[in-house]
């Protein structure tokens, strides 16, 4: 929906039933719960949809095997269930991963899980195979009825050795069991708040709109694009902020200390070895100093992960030169004959995990379950959504919904449990029916195969409604980028809201994640965006400018 449309729409009609700050996956579940009831609701970003915590996973749409060691069963076995429903429901977005861990000790670690529960462990010894295969049981056994992924696998060291020849030497044995890979978790969320809007008859998503304050009941918004403040009146504020939660709620009129989040920073290699060692897997072990790290595929690079950091402001979140260091190091815990040359580096995100606050010996021991936290300011129900992880927005989201629409009064109509997300409706993995689709549209809109396997890759069954446009307007093909096309980038431009040109690199795309802009493909998208929103050769130059200075500060990529 066009943002001028919206703006109108708020200021005619004010009156809603709720308002939904932040547009991370919990502020975009919510919000597409309620819409798809029918409840009047209007979301907002102070940035673009998905720019914040949500935007720094670590890729994976995973159950938590390490958070059984916690004693976490409920949250493990509700991630396992969403896992499985997250390839369900958007297979064009997250697929099966199978998962490596090389086991260096046998017994190490079994009294890991007793002695946290006594609150008498600072660092957990190694785990050792006796303990992973324990917990890989307990995994396998959460969702023995859904059968979505193959159970696990152990391997003695010389098997391990044959099918991973790259690993470490040292190991003892190796443990092969299935996750989820989320291939853009940005994409998914902007997916999901469109999905929101199409199915709700009063559901409005806005970006770049900020939180100002609550008076009398009244909610003043900032909108940074149209420079004026807008005023709503909203039945209940839903808080999902994410790590700026607190932040919120002082605005809000009302002073709480809910988060505790730690920083997690990763890097995107491109190292044709390691990609090579990696293959299909990823690699999922622990480092020496006793932290959980992993290598992942992605596309072409490898993602190396994560780190575990306290930290004060969010907004400070950036990978730093140690961290740089600690992950290039720790490939070689695994893959002893690989180096990695900061050179190689082509990408890096960091960001703050929403936990809440608890006092903790170490932040591995902080739980990451999720909560709803409940106030009130000038009359207004205030629901914080405190904690969670990535692959479980879906079940937090219906819990917060329900919660929401008994104070309405109103009856769930649908459910999100089965239902298909975006790009995800129609999609097929049977090799044969993909195949016969790609060909359809290669022949109907007259593209080559191998881009209309890329638009299919990118967008699932979507990439029908972007052929259309192409079609429409007699799109080329891009001079910078390989297997682009101008039309697809008007697609993006007027469905997917993007307001900025950075959105597209970071958020509507995978681009700049996979090392692949430069200052020609900039100028290029750059064009497309100024002809499509009408800007003048001023805004353009600092659209462009504004990309690039975004792109160094927070990913540490500099650009001629």
């Amino acid at each position: 929906m066009d943002r001028k449309l919206i703006i109108e729409s708020i200021k005619k009609s004010p009156e809603i039933d709720v308002l939904v700050i932040g547009g991370g996956i919990n502020g975009a579940g919510v919000f597409r719960d309620l819409a798809l009831n029918g409840v009047k609701v209007l979301l907002i970003d102070r940035g673009d949809f998905c720019s914040g915590a949500s935007a720094t996973s670590s890729h994976m749409a995973h159950g938590g095997i390490r958070y059984l060691e916690n004693g976490e069963f409920r949250l493990v076995e509700e991630a396992v269930a969403e896992r499985n429903r997250m390839i369900v429901n958007a297979p064009h977005l997250v697929q099966p991963l199978p998962t490596v861990i090389p086991v260096f000790k046998v017994w190490s670690g079994i009294l890991n899980a007793p002695l946290k529960f006594l609150n008498l462990l600072d660092r957990p010894s190694e785990r050792g195979a006796l303990v992973i295969k324990i917990g890989l049981i307990f995994y396998d056994s959460f969702t023995r009825k859904q059968k979505t992924v193959p159970r696990h696998k152990f391997y003695g060291k010389n098997e391990a050795l044959t099918l991973f020849p790259y690993l470490n030497e040292q190991i003892k044995y190796a443990a092969l069991y299935y996750d989820g890979q989320l291939l853009s978790p940005e994409r998914m969320t902007v997916e999901i708040i469109l999905d929101g809007e199409d199915e709700g008859i009063h559901a409005k998503a806005l970006n770049y709109a900020e939180f100002i304050n609550v008076k009398n009941g009244n909610v003043t918004i900032y909108d940074d694009e149209s420079d004026e403040t807008i005023i709503i009146k909203p039945k209940i504020i839903v808080n999902a902020a994410g790590p700026w939660i607190d932040d919120v709620n002082l605005r809000a009129g009302f002073n709480e200390k809910y988060i505790g989040g730690t920083k997690g920073s990763h890097l995107v290699v491109q190292n044709s070895k390691l990609r090579e060692a990696v293959g299909k897997c990823e690699y999922f072990f622990e480092n020496k100093d006793g932290r959980i790290v992993l290598l992942l595929p992605f596309y072409d690079k490898v993602i190396i992960g994560t780190s575990d950091l306290p930290i004060d402001n969010p907004d400070d979140a950036r990978c730093t030169v140690d961290e740089e260091d600690y992950f290039i190091e720790l490939v070689n815990r695994v893959f002893p004959t690989i180096k990695i040359e900061k050179e190689q580096i082509v990408f890096r995100f960091s960001g703050v995990r929403p936990l809440e606050y608890v006092k903790a010996k170490t932040t591995g021991q902080i739980t990451r379950d999720h909560s709803i936290k409940e106030n009130a300011t000038s009359g207004l129900p205030v629901l914080s959504l405190v904690g969670g992880k990535w692959t479980s927005y879906r079940a937090f989201s219906e819990q917060v919904s329900d919660r929401v629409m008994k104070m309405l009064n109103i009856d769930r109509k649908k459910s999100t449990c089965e239902l298909p997300i975006r790009g995800g409706r129609g999609f097929t993995v049977v090799e044969s029916e993909k195949k016969e689709f790609i060909e359809r549209l290669s022949k109907k809109y007259l593209l080559s195969e191998n881009y209309c396997n890329e638009l299919f890759t990118r967008y699932g069954t979507c990439s029908e409604l972007i052929a259309e446009q192409i079609e429409k307007s007699n799109g080329k093909p891009l001079k910078t980028v390989s297997n682009w096309n101008s039309g697809e980038v008007r697609y993006l431009l007027m469905t997917e809201q993007p307001v900025h040109l950075e959105d597209v690199f970071l958020r509507r795309s995978t681009l700049a994640w996979l090392g692949m802009i430069t200052s020609d493909v900039i100028e290029e998208f750059a064009g497309i965006m100024a002809s499509t929103h009408n800007w003048n050769r001023e805004k353009k130059k600092l659209e462009i400018q504004r990309t690039k200075d975004i792109i160094l500060e927070y990913h540490g990529v500099k650009l001629d």
